[in-house]
């Protein structure tokens, strides 16, 4: 039974930390059928470890396999089933796009199809954020502003991601995504998934925006179409302010985690340029905030792209990054990842995901002394709902008075 934290929060000078190496846990593999985690050099985080508690979580659920979205709010404490949110909606508040009631969102990205129609690279080489905006303003000079009563926003993300906003009456967000996810096939065709007038109205609209977009796109020779996903509603979900009482400050480089941040209360602070440089952006706002999220996006990255060894260099970039943390003298610090990507799978998985809580005034310190998923397997936490992160990490940092009399 969950229980209902507000009433228990008691507010403190204590400072929180999650460390997020977003896509961080994997399986055996590479040249010694090792995980990344496992052949990575990581003596800091072992560290933390052997000082710390560790135990394995569940972004969703045992077997799920999560999107990013549901991965980072089951980090922050939301049930990823009760508060849903499309992916559109995150990406236009990490750009910081000024949306009103009733727009729809979606993630699109910039993908690369041959004569026959096919997807050869779902992520077009994943061209440059530069590239992105020079594409961007090709279909903003030649689409039209509106398409039947819509009107038409498109705005760069990073990368091969953009977002697209419609804006009109009577518009829905059930619609299933055109990224097939996979290459060899077409693009999937929009589709609703009910048969509800506003789902109509926008599965129309969609269809002649992507079929626009492919013909002024069609002479491009890698970044010819577009696949959407994640169309979502404008909405608002209650703060970490409301419900911990906390006051929150995130430091994020891609938009899209600066974007769940944002739906979820956060004060966005501006990143630096490497995960060294964001723990010192954390220092310069101590006193401001009282927890703060760290998002590092490259072991993610480097997993989607099958890469193994990058993997693991992205690992001990995120170590070195660790005694900077420590100087800051933080209460508790957390690290995690918001799901696993398997660099051998290529794409996020439904394994449980590593975890260490450091907190030296108040942990219960168990047997691990390596930080990685075989380690954290026989570690004190055991194997939690991820949901359960933030109670833990407010526990220890004394933001929680005692249940009952």
């Amino acid at each position: 039974m969950a229980v209902d934290l507000t009433a228990l929060v008691q507010k403190n000078d204590a400072r929180i930390v999650f460390l997020i190496a977003d896509g961080i846990g994997s399986i055996q593999a590479g040249p010694n059928n090792l995980t990344e985690l496992q052949q990575a050099r990581t003596p800091n985080l072992d560290g933390l470890a052997a000082e710390g508690e560790c135990g394995l979580m569940d972004p969703v659920a045992p077997g799920i396999t999560p999107g990013s979205g549901p991965g980072h709010l089951g980090l922050f404490g939301y049930e990823p089933t009760e508060f849903e949110i499309g992916r559109g909606l995150l990406s236009a508040l990490g750009v910081a796009f000024p949306l009103k009631h009733g727009d729809v969102a979606a993630r699109l990205n910039f993908a690369t199809i041959d004569k026959a129609g096919n997807v050869t690279d779902r992520r077009a080489g994943r061209i440059s954020t530069q590239e992105n905006v020079r594409l961007i303003a090709r279909l903003r000079a030649k689409l039209p502003r509106s398409i039947d009563g819509a009107k038409i926003f498109l705005e760069t993300e990073a990368e091969h991601r953009a977002v697209l906003v419609l804006r009109g009456k009577g518009l829905g967000d059930r619609l299933h995504d055109t990224d097939p996810q996979a290459t060899g096939v077409p693009p999937l065709a929009p589709k609703g998934l009910d048969k509800k007038a506003a789902t109509t109205k926008t599965v129309g609209i969609v269809r002649k925006l992507v079929a626009q977009v492919g013909k002024i796109l069609a002479d491009e020779p890698r970044a010819n179409f577009i696949l959407a996903r994640g169309f979502a509603l404008s909405t608002k979900l209650p703060s970490m302010a409301d419900r911990y009482g906390l006051r929150a400050g995130a430091i994020a480089n891609y938009p899209m985690y600066r974007g769940v941040a944002s739906l979820v209360g956060m004060t966005l602070l501006d990143p630096g340029d490497s995960l060294r440089e964001n723990v010192g952006v954390a220092g310069k706002h101590w006193r401001e905030h009282d927890f703060f999220f760290i998002h590092f996006k490259y072991t993610d990255k480097t997993g989607e792209d099958g890469d193994y060894d990058a993997k693991v260099a992205r690992i001990e970039e995120l170590d070195a990054a660790v005694p900077a943390l420590r100087d800051l003298r933080p209460d508790v610090v957390v690290v995690t990842g918001d799901h696993s990507t398997p660099s051998k799978l290529k794409a996020h998985s439904w394994h449980p995901v590593p975890v260490l809580l450091w907190a030296p005034a108040t942990i219960r310190r168990d047997a691990v002394t390596e930080w990685n998923e075989v380690a954290c397997a026989a570690g004190g936490m055991g194997r939690l709902p991820m949901t359960l992160l933030m109670q833990l990490a407010l526990a220890h940092a004394g933001k929680l008075a005692k249940f009952g009399a």
